[in-house]
């Protein structure tokens, strides 16, 4: 596998105003909803300009999350956009007790936000993790199922891995608005558990970012080397890479080329066009820094 960067672009809602780490992006009407870690909405890339989209209510007050704020520990985190027939699925990290949510966005009417607590829990059950280690950072749609990605930690003996989740039972659950609907979150089946080995970059291991399901039932994923010691804290990017994947097989890893700066931590990845041999990528990168307008590159990946 070959992977080329056909071009690159900072994204800006408008002068002085950057789009802010970027961790996931899918279609959205006619253009691309990107989700903002740090932030209560997304952005709506559309050929007219970016726009906001709300997906939250703010957290205590607040829209948008820092460190330097003191109110990291806020952030609702969204790392996963998933594409449905209603809109696009964002998916909390999990890392955090206020990182198990879910929202369902749509491009003519208000979502619905979801707590997936007990979700969460099965799935870092079925991963033997403790519930703080968990750090979902990719998902992608596979017929009825959901397969959400878990980025790996090295450090922490966390390994990059994969879980099947039945979707219709989950965007059941976030779409619902009764009691009984909520408390469904209880039936929500996970399993399938696969564990991913991407090699490294600069002594450290690649840890899956983000997924992308292909036309023939393969899966490519986004992978960063990342010196972290946890889930929560932001490391040194030594590297990024793409992977393809066939089920629980890792079939080949290819390098992404550095920009001027250096490593493009790759968060978010959506298909544009798939044809024999090539596949046309869309992807965002998270500069982990709210100052730094994120940046949208386009890939192609010759498999």
């Amino acid at each position: 596998m070959r992977v080329t960067i056909e071009g690159a672009a900072a994204l800006w809602f408008g002068a002085g105003d950057p789009v802010r780490a970027a961790s996931a992006i899918a279609r959205f009407g006619d253009g691309w909803l990107v989700a903002q870690d740090d932030a209560t909405h997304a952005a709506w890339v559309r050929p007219a300009g970016i726009r906001r989209v709300r997906v939250l209510e703010p957290v205590d007050g607040h829209d948008t999350f820092s460190s330097a704020a003191g109110t990291k520990h806020l952030k609702p985190d969204f790392e996963a956009a998933v594409d449905v027939p209603s809109g696009v699925l964002l998916l909390g990290s999990g890392s955090t007790a206020a990182r198990m949510r879910a929202a369902l966005v749509t491009p003519t009417a208000p979502g619905a936000v979801a707590d997936l607590t007990p979700v969460y829990r099965r799935v870092a059950q079925a991963l033997g993790l403790r519930p703080e280690q968990l750090n979902l950072e990719g998902a992608c749609r596979l017929g009825d199922q959901l397969r959400w990605f878990q980025r790996g930690n090295a450090a922490a003996g966390v390994p990059s891995a994969g879980v099947d989740v039945d979707l219709p039972a989950l965007l059941a659950t976030v779409a619902g608005q009764s009691s009984a609907d909520r408390a469904s979150a209880d039936r929500v089946v996970v399993g399938g558990v696969r564990r991913y080995d991407l090699g490294t970059i600069g002594g450290v291991a690649l840890a899956i970012t983000d997924a992308v399901a292909l036309p023939d039932g393969r899966v490519l994923v986004s992978a960063a080397a990342e010196d972290t010691p946890n889930a929560v804290d932001d490391g040194p990017v030594v590297g990024a890479a793409l992977a393809l994947l066939d089920d629980e097989r890792v079939l080949a890893v290819a390098a992404l080329p550095n920009g001027a700066d250096g490593p493009y931590k790759v968060e978010g990845l959506a298909v544009r066009s798939a044809n024999a041999g090539r596949i046309s990528l869309i992807a965002v990168v998270d500069a982990d820094d709210p100052g730094i307008a994120s940046r949208q590159l386009e890939l192609s990946a010759w498999l």
